[in-house]
């Protein structure tokens, strides 16, 4: 059997690709390995109807509309090759098996890296986090931190100010910041710490205190750190696709890539906040753009032939 699409991750992006081209009547199948960026999370924010739900929760209803549509299946397993031959695409899984299909949707997702800070890891996802949006109401009015190595320090700063009053921005040993940013900072009674952080410290996931190489030791109760983003996976660089100069994969309107019948959405593309509905909203897109193309595939076969 030709698959109409198959969608290569089953994060938020994916399901509601397939969701979407399951309901366009696309004979449609999702892969999904199950390992997503935010294991470590046990609430998602912002997704009306579902906020504080736990992403797993939100994963197995997502399947589970899925299973209405007779024509999108669930294969969970890792893709290990995508490769173009003619105008379809073979997808080799980790159990052999080999899929054709007429379209390809990366939804593939990212994957971060720290600041150099010990045991940063462990309080990722309980008491520090990235997304300001997502998780700055569970953190408000409390003694926060910003850590960051790299120059989005200054724009988090001043985006974390909204949620608490009591924030210190750490720098890690990097001089990141200008001498305008910092007097702006101070002006808004925002303490800006250079020193090179020795530890953070803390119980269970729940941030107290973080100590610097000189033997400062300032209190907090949690905060949010930059990290650096890259591909999660290397199907988009391995069939051609352009990338922007963040890394992510370059994509028009309708989620259409450089490469022809290769669609890429959510949080691959690296192009703004990672936030689960947008996620989502970027799969319809690249559902809508497959549909579209498929539909004037059609047409323009269909007319070739009656000349």
């Amino acid at each position: 059997m030709i698959l109409d699409c198959a969608v290569i991750g089953g994060g938020p992006a994916g399901l509601n690709a397939s969701l979407v081209l399951g309901r366009s009547r696309r004979k449609t199948v999702l892969f999904d390995d199950n390992k997503p960026r935010n294991a470590v999370t046990s609430e998602s924010h912002g997704f009306m109807t579902r906020d504080g739900i736990d992403p797993q929760e939100l994963k197995r209803i997502a399947q589970e509309e899925l299973g209405k549509y007779p024509n999108v299946a669930i294969e969970k397993q890792k893709v290990l090759r995508i490769t173009k031959e003619d105008s379809l695409f073979h997808i080799a899984t980790e159990s052999g098996e080999e899929f054709r299909a007429k379209k390809i949707i990366l939804a593939t997702g990212l994957k971060e890296t720290f600041p150099d800070v010990p045991r940063i890891a462990e309080f990722y996802g309980t008491s520090m986090f990235s997304c300001p949006y997502c998780d700055g109401w569970e953190l408000r009015d409390r003694p926060l931190v910003v850590i960051s190595e790299n120059p989005m320090v200054f724009h988090m700063a001043k985006m974390v100010s909204n949620w608490t009053e009591d924030l210190i921005i750490c720098t890690n040993g990097k001089q990141l910041l200008s001498d305008s940013e910092k007097s702006v900072l101070k002006s808004e009674g925002i303490p800006v710490y250079e020193e090179k952080i020795l530890s953070l410290h803390g119980q269970n996931g729940s941030l107290e205190k973080i100590e610097f190489e000189d033997g400062t030791v300032v209190l907090r109760e949690g905060g949010f750190v930059t990290t650096e983003w890259s591909q999660a996976s290397s199907f988009g660089s391995l069939l051609g696709c352009n990338l922007n100069e963040r890394g992510g994969i370059e994509t028009d309107m309708m989620k259409r890539t450089n490469i022809d019948g290769v669609y890429a959405c959510g949080d691959a593309l690296i192009d703004g906040p990672a936030q689960l509905i947008l996620a989502a909203g970027d799969g319809s897109m690249a559902a809508f753009g497959v549909n579209a193309d498929l539909i004037e595939e059609k047409f323009a076969l269909q007319n070739a032939h009656n000349q």
